[in-house]
């Protein structure tokens, strides 16, 4: 019977590498596979990966290209100097952003970035930051909660319903709504929507593991910045449908709002819950088995190779943590909108914590967008505030500088452990009373003090997006999980 042991006598390294080897050798002993042949087959997949074609010897191949990258690769050399990139509201983002902007931007597989007025620090690429590259995909570019989106709904009802029914708006909101890092439906209570048949929970044996996960999330949101909320939405000008497939964004016809009338709102933001988080963990991981002697200060930003097969799972898995975010919302507007018995007019969405395939400069490049809005010419977003602070509906100028990019919203200005420590409970409060603002859960960390101001964030961007509406909110649903972290003692 072949043992750890057995390979660690033969030469074998210890750790992962025996592990997936003793894997297989299972596999292909319930093949009925003897012995003496599954240690040839073994020993053929170290010392010629590339003759090893058998599927169940297809994670240890992997593992022993990555063995052999670290031991005889060379450095992923960075550029002597970071690309030029453009930054809207200089004064608004911290050094240390730009720094890690900068590290970004010195990557051998950038060709373009651009930094949003909204920025602040991030793991790998700032919150708020826009990255181009050529032929490759980077995991912690677009972040662990991929595809994290915003979606506005507009009812044709006047808003003076949010005076006269408070609180039934806000108990449908309490009972069409799960919040909490963890939260999940239990059987029975699940609802039901089509991208739990979506065929790419199949392609591969690490998306089948996570579709159970998916089903129980599906129309659920998460902690920290996550919302849903009512509001008063205000046209400003033509307000056009949106959709979103697979990266696609697409205007749809007319508005049906007369600009300067009030309207009934609901938006929401949340993301691809635990199946991105996990996405994102997985794949990030191999990029950096990938890239061993990648400078540690961008060793977060290791990519894959998108001809690679690694960097097609992550690419295919991506995508479907998109369709999965973009249902969340879908189940979650559907349920309040029938709750009020109402039928939603127009609805913009859009998201950011994701990748596409876009034109730059005259050929096709990867743009990340951390924290960061599509505002290429005509596409339509949704940039928030606070909780206690309008958000924005706009239409992309398609700017190239941008990367034709805009902010995702109004961005921190204080750390979540700083606004514990520096915003007093009672100002946060009157803040949001003097604005008519219910909050049903919410914490310290999210106060409206928190984040840079909406108003200067949003006139900085006036060469890339024009403003069709504003959502001012009144009854805010978040998680209220949220407190200060305690240091740990050494």
């Amino acid at each position: 019977m072949v043992t750890g042991k057995d390979l660690i006598e033969r030469g074998w390294p210890e750790g992962r590498v025996v592990g997936l080897a003793l894997t297989a050798t299972n596999t292909l002993r319930e093949r009925g596979m003897d012995d003496e042949a599954i240690l040839h087959e073994l020993e053929k997949a170290r010392v010629n990966p590339a003759s090893a074609a058998d599927e169940a010897l297809a994670p240890l191949v992997r593992e022993w290209e990555n063995i052999r990258a670290a031991e005889s690769g060379t450095a992923d050399e960075l550029r002597a100097e970071a690309l030029p990139y453009d930054v809207w509201g200089t004064d608004l983002i911290e050094g240390g952003t730009t720094d890690q902007m900068e590290g970004a931007m010195r990557l051998p597989v950038s060709v373009g970035g651009a930094l949003m007025p909204d920025a602040h620090l991030g793991y790998g690429l700032p919150v708020g930051g826009v990255l181009a590259t050529e032929d490759a995909v980077i995991p912690w570019a677009v972040g662990v909660d991929i595809a994290c989106r915003m979606r506005l709904s507009v009812f044709d009802v006047s808003p003076n319903v949010l005076d006269e029914r408070r609180e039934d708006l806000a108990d449908v909101l309490l009972r069409s709504t799960n919040f909490g890092a963890g939260s999940k439906y239990k059987e029975g209570r699940r609802p039901e929507h089509e991208v739990l048949d979506d065929p790419a929970w199949e392609a591969t044996p690490f998306l089948r593991g996570l579709k159970d996960t998916g089903r129980a999330q599906l129309g659920t949101s998460g902690s920290g910045n996550h919302f849903v909320e009512w509001g008063i939405f205000e046209a400003l000008g033509e307000v056009g449908d949106t959709s979103e497939e697979e990266g696609v964004r697409e205007e749809g016809a007319g508005s049906v709002f007369v600009p300067g009338r009030e309207y009934l709102a609901l938006l929401s933001h949340s993301g691809s819950r635990g199946v991105g988080f996990n996405i994102a963990n997985r794949y990030s991981k191999i990029a950096k088995q990938k890239h061993p002697r990648l400078h540690k200060s961008v060793a977060d930003l290791a990519w894959l190779d998108l001809s690679s097969e690694e960097g097609q799972e992550y690419w295919l898995s991506m995508q479907l943590a998109g369709r999965f975010a973009s249902a969340n919302h879908a189940v979650i507007h559907a349920k309040v909108a029938q709750a009020i018995g109402e039928e939603v007019a127009a609805k913009v969405e859009n998201h950011h914590n994701y990748a596409w395939k876009e034109n730059y400069n005259d050929r096709e490049v990867i743009v990340h967008r951390k924290g960061a809005t599509p505002a290429g010419r005509g596409v339509m977003g949704v940039i928030p505030g606070s909780m206690g602070d309008p958000g924005y509906v706009v239409r992309g100028k398609g700017n190239e500088r941008s990367v034709n990019s805009a902010s995702h919203g109004a961005g921190r200005r204080m750390s979540r452990s700083a606004a514990f420590k520096g915003i007093p409970e009672a100002r946060w409060r009157s803040y949001l009373a003097e604005r008519g603002v219910t909050l049903i859960g919410g914490a310290l960390d999210e106060a409206p003090q928190a984040y840079k101001n909406i108003e200067a964030v949003v006139g900085l961007q006036g060469d890339l997006v024009e403003l069709v509406g504003r959502f001012t909110p009144r009854i805010v649903r978040m998680d209220s999980g949220g407190k200060p972290r305690k240091k740990k003692r050494r």
